[in-house]
């Protein structure tokens, strides 16, 4: 649910203050490149930071800073930080890079990433797929195919809604990768140290790495540092930055703590469920409470949703084991 709340409000600070004038009326003072993937490096950057600062600022109040420096320079720590590379710069970019460009309509497939986890799970850590696990999979991807396919012949798909649906199949690769090895990493260290390290990394990689790298691309590297002191300053999007930030922090960490205790198969199918809760939140909150246009989803796209989260069950336990009566100890 956390992860619905943090895809709406997001989408809602970067459609306000300096952000309304980059993707609105002033458009055309940036290239398209910038506008597609340079803000959204730098929209992902600005949120991981506020979620970063959350974060230690938790960890802080609960006397686990000394934990957070220790734990930096150990295998546990090591491996949180590659997964926060994977998932923030690559994933957590091409995400918001998708709903930029596409809408909510990129959350389904996004959430292909229990799928591809458990793929990766059998390419990588030898882990066995069995017939259900597979009957998951390809329920997903079915359910991710009847999304794109409604959106493409519906005749009313923005202008760049198949770059977006691409965009979001990274975003879901990444997190699917991502998942595998961050269940590891918190089974071996505190959650919210975890959560404390991979926003941290995430954030600054996004802003000192990927924001100057789009820039240097777009052949003007000054823009990364005129944006992110303008994306900074802008007191009207920032106030939703920091509940977007707050937002990531639970979607991410109670996603890595229920990974450590479940394991990653079935935390990642649990979490996968924002599926639904995604084009939920945004519909309420962007296209009801704050009556932007465009986050509305066609009935269709809404049973594929609810089947995308059906898949994701299949792919953690027999759906009919939520139905039988457990045995009684004598």
């Amino acid at each position: 649910m956390f992860y619905g709340l943090y895809t709406a409000f997001i989408t809602l600070a970067m459609s306000k203050g300096v952000w309304g004038d980059w993707y609105g009326e002033n458009t055309a003072l940036l290239s398209a490149f910038v506008i597609t993937y340079m803000l959204a490096a730098l929209g992902a950057a600005v949120n991981d930071i506020c979620s970063a600062l959350w974060a230690t600022g938790i960890a802080a109040f609960k006397g686990k800073m000394g934990d957070f420096f220790r734990s930096i320079n150990t295998k546990p720590g090591h491996i949180m930080i590659f997964a926060a590379l994977v998932g923030g710069p690559i994933a957590t970019t091409a995400y918001v890079a998708g709903l930029q460009l596409a809408g909510s309509i990129i959350i389904p497939i996004s959430a292909l990433c229990p799928s591809i986890g458990a793929i990766l799970s059998r390419i990588l850590f030898k882990q066995a797929l069995s017939a259900r696990m597979m009957l998951g999979i390809g329920i997903c991807f079915a359910a991710s195919f009847l999304i794109g396919w409604t959106s493409v012949v519906g005749g009313e798909a923005p202008e760049r809604m198949l770059l977006g649906i691409a965009i979001a199949f990274i975003a879901a690769f990444g997190w699917g990768l991502e998942g595998c090895i961050a269940g590891y990493g918190t089974s071996m260290i505190d959650y919210e140290i975890g959560i404390t390290i991979r926003q941290a990394t995430s954030g600054l990689a996004n802003l000192l790495i990927l924001v100057p790298l789009f820039a240097l691309v777009a052949g003007n590297i000054g823009l990364a540092s005129s944006l992110t002191v303008q994306a900074f300053t802008s007191g009207p999007a920032m106030i939703w930055f920091l509940v977007s930030g707050f937002c990531a922090l639970f979607a991410f960490s109670l996603w890595y703590k229920g990974n450590s205790m479940c394991g990653t198969a079935l935390g990642m199918a649990a979490n996968g469920t924002y599926s639904f809760w995604g084009p939920f939140f945004a519909w309420i909150i962007l296209g009801i409470i704050f009556g932007l246009e465009g986050w509305g989803m066609s009935p269709v796209a809404w049973v594929a949703a609810i089947m995308m989260a059906f898949g994701i069950l299949v792919i953690a336990m027999n759906p009919l084991d939520l139905f039988r009566k457990k045995e009684r100890i004598s």
